[in-house]
């Protein structure tokens, strides 16, 4: 299995990005699939997740309302489309796979770089 992500980079605040996670070996529809970053510094935050298959998401109060999870079952690639950003967004955002959120994800990226800052 692997997981590559994209679309870091550099961002306003207040400016949107969209991160990608191309997969292979594993079916992104049939998964359980997270987004999951570290700030510099910090621990690991669970930021958003999403069955596919019964059409359930679920975000981080920190990140709700600005950001959205979703898939393209025929790319088997997860995005993540971050709106309003803020400094404190500013982390190491990896791509995440498993059976199932609440056992913890058994697969996992090497991460892409978002920095917001002016």
């Amino acid at each position: 299995v692997q997981l590559v992500e994209s679309g870091g980079g550099l961002a306003q605040p207040w400016g949107s990005l969209r991160l990608s996670c191309v997969t292979s070996g594993l079916t992104v529809s049939a998964s359980a699939m997270s987004w999951v970053r570290q700030a510099p510094g910090k621990g690991l935050e669970w930021v958003s997740g999403i069955y596919t298959y019964i059409d359930n998401t679920y975000y981080g109060d920190s990140v709700k309302v600005r950001f959205t999870i979703s898939t393209n079952s025929a790319k088997n690639t997860l995005y993540l489309q971050m709106n309003s950003l803020k400094s404190e967004d500013t982390a190491l955002y990896y791509c995440a796979a498993g059976e199932s959120m609440t056992t913890g994800m058994d697969y996992w990226g090497k991460g892409t770089l978002v920095t917001v800052s002016s």
